[in-house]
C-alpha cells in the first residue's frame, strides 16, 4: 500500500497533504517494484518513460567518466525522484546507471499517468518544475567537478564550494572511504592526496575537520 504521508515529503508532492494524495491516486495508474541490494534498477541510456520515486530505502547513481573509470554521483534516499529532468524532452534517456544500496522501493508511474496529475494539480507542476531546475543546477557542478583531472584539484573544489565565501574551517560531511567513492579515486590514493596538501600547507587536516590556510592558493590548484 502506498504510504501518502511520506509521499506528501517528496520534492514532488510536497505541501499536499496525505489526504490530497490520496484522492489524487486514484484517478492514476502506478505501480510500487521493489529490488534487492546491489541489484540493477536502470542502465544509463535506457529510455525514460515513468517517473520513479524512493520509497524506502536508497539507490546511487553512477557514470563513467572521461577515462571509462566508474564514478558515484550522488545516493539517492527516499521520498527523493530519480532523474525527473529527463522524463520529458526529445531525448529522454536515464543519465546515469542506477543500483539499489540495499532493499529498496519504487513508487513507479508512466509518463502518461504523472501528465495527469502535473494537469490536476497546480502545486504538483510547480514543485516538479522547481525539482528539475534544482536537479540541473546540481548536474552542472558535478559535470564541472569531474573535468578536474587530478585529485588534488578534486579535492581542492570540493573544500572551497563546501567552505563558500566566509569559511575557513568545514566539517566533512562523509568518511574518506565515502570521499574516495564520490571523487572515483582508490582510498589510499585519496589519503596520500589530502596528506600532500596537508604537508604542503594548503590545508590543515584534524579526522574530519579540515582548515583552508589560503584559499588563493588552493584556488590556482584549480587553474593548474
Amino acid at each position: 500500500m502506498l504510504n501518502y504521508d511520506l509521499l506528501s515529503r517528496s520534492p514532488v508532492f510536497r505541501g499536499l497533504s496525505p489526504e490530497q494524495l490520496t484522492e489524487l491516486f486514484r484517478a492514476v495508474h502506478y505501480q510500487i517494484r521493489n529490488f534487492e541490494k546491489n541489484e540493477l534498477v536502470v542502465h544509463a541510456g535506457d529510455e525514460c518513460n515513468r517517473l520513479f520515486i524512493v520509497l524506502k530505502g536508497s539507490v546511487k547513481g553512477e557514470m563513467a567518466d572521461y577515462t571509462g573509470k566508474t564514478i558515484k554521483i550522488e545516493d539517492i534516499e527516499a521520498p527523493r525522484p530519480l532523474a525527473a529532468a529527463f522524463l520529458f524532452g526529445q531525448n529522454n534517456r536515464f543519465p546515469v546507471t542506477v543500483i539499489a544500496n540495499e532493499q529498496v522501493s519504487l513508487l513507479s508511474i508512466e509518463r502518461v499517468e504523472f501528465l495527469k496529475l502535473l494537469q490536476q494539480d497546480s502545486q504538483i507542476l510547480t514543485n516538479y518544475l522547481n525539482s528539475i531546475s534544482s536537479r540541473a543546477q546540481f548536474l552542472s557542478q558535478r559535470i564541472k567537478f569531474l573535468s578536474f583531472k587530478t585529485i588534488r584539484q578534486k579535492i581542492a573544489h570540493y573544500l572551497l564550494d563546501l567552505a563558500g565565501d566566509r569559511l575557513a574551517v568545514v566539517e566533512l560531511p562523509l568518511s574518506q572511504a565515502q570521499l574516495a567513492e564520490f571523487f572515483g579515486v582508490t582510498r589510499p590514493s585519496l589519503a596520500r592526496a589530502m596528506g600532500e596538501l596537508d604537508q604542503e600547507g594548503y590545508i590543515e587536516v584534524q579526522r574530519r575537520t579540515v582548515r583552508i590556510l589560503d584559499k588563493q592558493k588552493m584556488n590556482d590548484l584549480l587553474k593548474g
